[in-house]
């Protein structure tokens, strides 16, 4: 268990083991010039999906069925990103983002 409290394993920018990349689509992606935030995962026609606060280190992951989706970090200050990325199965999307 994280120091937060949760079950979840810490977000890093290597997956976890036994993390199986033939059955999983993965998205992943660092944070910069942010503190705390947070990344989001919005389906093809815009519904949320998702969303995790982004690690100390800036690392959020999703996995994700194949397809197109959005990544939209958000940070303090009122600052949004958008991020369009295909996900695909076997695959990690990685993404770099800069606030």
């Amino acid at each position: 268990m994280t120091a937060q409290g949760c079950g979840a394993p810490e977000q890093t920018i290597t997956l976890p083991a036994g993390i199986d990349l033939s059955t999983q689509a993965v998205i992943q992606g660092v944070v910069t010039g942010a503190g705390t935030a947070y990344a989001r995962l919005l389906d093809q026609s815009g519904e949320f999906t998702g969303e995790v606060v982004v690690s100390d280190d800036g690392v959020f992951r999703f996995f994700a069925a194949p397809g197109d989706w959005t990544v939209r970090i958000i940070a303090g200050g009122g600052v949004t990103r958008d991020i369009q990325v295909e996900a695909r199965l076997g695959e990690v999307s990685s993404l770099a983002v800069a606030v």
